[in-house]
């Protein structure tokens, strides 16, 4: 049984046991910012070993309970590519920089699945962490990384058939392979750029996530996945460039299928895109921090 605190004295509280003086205590109001705030990134490095359970947790729990398992980080992109060379090129006879068709549209939808998933996950993250989020302290920033960084398993496991493919048609990557890592990290930190923006606002907005899979499916029919960027006009190349997923997919393509060149005007654009979006994310996802615990 709770027995109610009354006042004895003036300046005085007695709530189940001594007495507290009020006038000896130091009281400290705990309220959102209502500047913007520098990010302290020094802090993702005190909390490695949380960022490394949260991706660990994450693919771990990814596929528990499915029937095919892994199976699915193959499923999407096959079944699309089959998808994309009946209608592109067999009816619409889309042109494919000379490579055979499955190989170039499954190239693209490789680098795209990793960024479209790793988007996905990173905009629902502080969501699904709410649990979390509204009881411990820890920077935040780890919950969008950790879901970004998880889908590398997938890509992974996908990246195995394109493997298989390039054997079967005899394509050998040449010397471009080593810039493979450098394309995968743009992919990243793509989604990682736009998911900071997105996941912040859903967590006010829950709008957000339910209008996330029109945005990506909208968003890949403006990007060089089932067609090469030749069929793009001339006049329209420049506002297609700053889609950051273009100078990625094309590089991405060049890296594996020694197809052309990637454009340098669009891939520096892609590259001051990511990072301009980025460190603006990084801004305003720690502007809006100061309000998860309260919303979430």
């Amino acid at each position: 049984m709770t027995s109610e605190p009354h006042t004895n004295t003036p300046g005085t509280v007695l709530v189940q046991g001594p007495a507290v003086d009020l006038d000896n205590v130091t009281v400290v109001r705990i309220e959102p910012s209502r500047k913007w705030v520098t990010p302290k990134l020094g802090e993702l490095w005190e909390y490695r070993e949380l960022l490394y359970f949260f991706v660990w947790r994450d693919i771990k729990v990814r596929y528990k309970q499915t029937a095919i398992g892994a199976g699915w980080a193959v499923f999407q992109p096959l079944i699309t590519m089959i998808i994309f060379a009946v209608v592109f090129r067999t009816f619409a006879n889309v042109p494919s920089d000379g490579l055979p068709y499955s190989v170039f549209s499954y190239a693209g939808l490789l680098s795209w699945t990793l960024f479209a998933s790793a988007l996905t996950r990173s905009i629902t993250s502080l969501v699904g962490q709410s649990h979390l989020i509204s009881k411990v302290y820890f920077p935040r920033l780890i919950v969008p990384i950790a879901a970004t960084i998880s889908g590398i398993v997938d890509f992974a496991i996908a990246f195995l058939i394109l493997v298989g493919m390039m054997i079967w048609y005899g394509i050998v990557p040449a010397w471009p392979l080593l810039s493979l890592p450098f394309f995968i990290a743009m992919t990243l930190a793509a989604a990682l750029a736009i998911g900071l923006w997105l996941s912040a606002l859903n967590v006010k907005y829950r709008d957000v996530a339910y209008s996330t899979p029109l945005l990506i499916s909208l968003w890949m029919f403006l990007s060089p996945i089932a067609y090469p960027i030749s069929q793009v006009p001339d006049h329209w190349r420049s506002l297609y460039n700053l889609n950051p997923m273009t100078g990625v997919v094309t590089g991405f393509r060049w890296a594996l299928l020694g197809s052309d060149v990637p454009d340098p005007v669009s891939l520096a654009m892609s590259t001051v895109v990511i990072i301009a979006v980025f460190i603006g994310g990084i801004f305003y996802f720690k502007r809006m921090e100061q309000t998860f615990a309260d919303i979430v």
